[in-house]
């Protein structure tokens, strides 16, 4: 249904480019109701406004933190023109329709990012803007609402092209884009009360810009080393992720977010020297991570080779002069266990937002789906291996023995080609598949792959199950005396 703006309330940070949309409002006969800064470049432009006190018989107060927060002003916004009784309130309490609302919001980011005073950052939290884009938003049925400059061009169009007119579609388009604005400026707002936001150095290249929102503090205290970067923080993000998931002393090196050496053993130096051992190639320049206090012999040893990060509950003294040798050698104490359950990323013009995978797959979920059972010990690999593959990029799969990683296929197009890179990889570090254990994040499609790694020495396999071609895989298995067990949990990680 198309409506006719027969007034507007104007109430704007950036004033640029607002000329024609308010000569046009001029052109249409539009009465105009206006606030602070915004009604005195108004003026100047030789525009008439009502001043939104004129209009609520009350001044602005509180040095401008309360303008627009009136009856007179949210009831000619959010009063519903074909509901006899919000008409009826608006006669009685003498509050005019307002038809068009234009903002454009504090800038909380940009003050942010200048790095100012905390005040200063306080005072840029917009209250009554947001509540206009807000309300307008709510009430797209008979308001239309602008939520930012961005949009100026667009709104001279609808007004210059329609005579003031707009339809029901466009005012609900419109609304869409206003609660947009209203989102993403509370997550800007809510990311600085959770933790402070640090500019960083770049991003993942040296031409992105890159910050840090969060109180990286509460969950690590930085003993030595050189400023954190966008990739380090990825990577540590990582390595406590996967590090959590073991009680048994471990030590994991990852690379790009991946785990490239993993071992559990019953000393932490043996745990560090197997780690090291299933890639020692990709550990260079990576970053290592334990759930044990790190010892004088450990730290000699991981001292040897060049690494970014490391991460421990504690260090020895002695352990702590060996690792200190390196100037910008990143060292962290794990104080607690990050405590968000959300991930969150952008997307398209969005964002998309998911629970954590925090679902570790026990001897309970599994499901023994094959004539040969596994024997306990291959029970407790199996798991292990199913631990190492939820923490790696899909398409992933995992080849283990003894609580050792032996190799990885990571991040590739397909499970084939996965499985081929981690049985090449294996080889080239002289690793003997026999009796290795295989974790796939996912089902296989078809009995290609088990074939594959039946070939190539592997026997026990994990993997969710799910395909419609698993009888196929199960056959296969049958036929050869290999053990199979599917957990029914998927672990996709893109």
């Amino acid at each position: 249904m198309k409506k006719k703006i027969k007034s507007a309330l104007i109430s704007v940070y950036k004033k640029e480019g607002l000329d024609n949309i308010v000569s046009e409002l001029k052109r249409l006969g539009i009465v105009i109701y206006s606030t602070g800064g915004t009604l005195e470049y108004l003026n100047q432009k030789g525009i008439e406004a009502t001043a939104v006190e004129e209009l609520t018989k009350y001044p602005s107060i509180l040095g401008g933190r309360v303008k627009t927060l009136h009856p007179k002003v949210f009831g000619g916004i959010l009063a519903r023109r074909d509901n006899e009784n919000d008409k009826l309130q608006l006669a009685e309490y003498q509050i005019p329709e307002i038809d068009l609302i234009i903002v454009d919001l504090y800038p909380f980011k940009e003050t942010l990012e200048a790095q100012k005073s905390e005040q200063e950052i306080i005072e840029k939290i917009d209250i009554g803007g947001i509540s206009l884009i807000r309300a307008g938003a709510k009430n797209f049925s008979d308001v239309l609402i602008i939520s930012s400059s961005i949009q100026y061009k667009e709104l001279f169009q609808i007004l210059n092209n329609n005579n003031g007119e707009t339809t029901i579609e466009t005012r609900k388009k419109f609304a869409g884009e206003a609660f947009t604005v209203s989102s993403e400026y509370d997550k800007e707002i809510n990311s600085f009360f959770i933790g402070e936001s640090k500019i960083l150095k770049y991003g993942e290249n040296p031409h992105q810009k890159a910050k840090f929102i969060g109180d990286f503090d509460k969950i690590f205290e930085q003993i030595h080393g050189k400023e954190i970067s966008y990739n380090n923080l990825l990577d540590i993000d990582a390595a406590i992720g996967i590090i959590s998931e073991f009680n048994e002393t471990t030590f994991a090196v990852l690379k790009h977010n991946n785990p490239c050496g993993l071992a559990s053993r019953n000393t932490l130096l043996e745990a560090w020297k197997d780690a090291l051992a299933g890639d020692p190639v990709s550990a260079f320049g990576g970053v290592i991570v334990t759930n044990k206090t790190v010892d004088d012999q450990t730290a000699e040893e991981i001292n040897k080779i060049f690494f970014e990060v490391i991460i421990a509950p504690g260090y020895s003294e002695k352990a702590l002069e060996f690792l200190k040798q390196k100037k910008n050698r990143i060292i962290l104490i794990q104080k607690e266990q990050v405590e968000n359950q959300k991930l969150v990323r952008t997307a398209l013009n969005g964002y998309l937002e998911q629970d954590k995978d925090l679902k570790t797959v026990t001897e309970a979920d599994l499901n023994f789906i094959t004539n040969t059972k596994p024997t306990k010990e291959q029970i407790y690999e199996l798991i292990f291996a199913n631990k190492i593959v939820k923490h790696t990029k899909s398409n992933a799969i995992i080849l283990t023995k003894n609580k050792q990683l032996i190799a990885g296929g990571v991040g590739q197009t397909s499970r084939v080609d996965a499985l081929k890179q981690a049985i090449d990889k294996a080889h080239n570090f002289s690793f003997n598949l026999e009796g290795a254990i295989m974790a796939s994040d996912a089902f296989f499609p078809f009995s290609d792959s088990v074939e594959i790694a039946h070939k190539a020495g592997i026997n026990a396999i994990i993997q969710p199950g799910g395909s419609i071609r698993d009888n196929d895989t199960i056959d296969y298995c049958n036929q050869n005396n290999l053990v199979m067990v599917f957990t029914g949990i998927r672990h996709f990680k893109h």
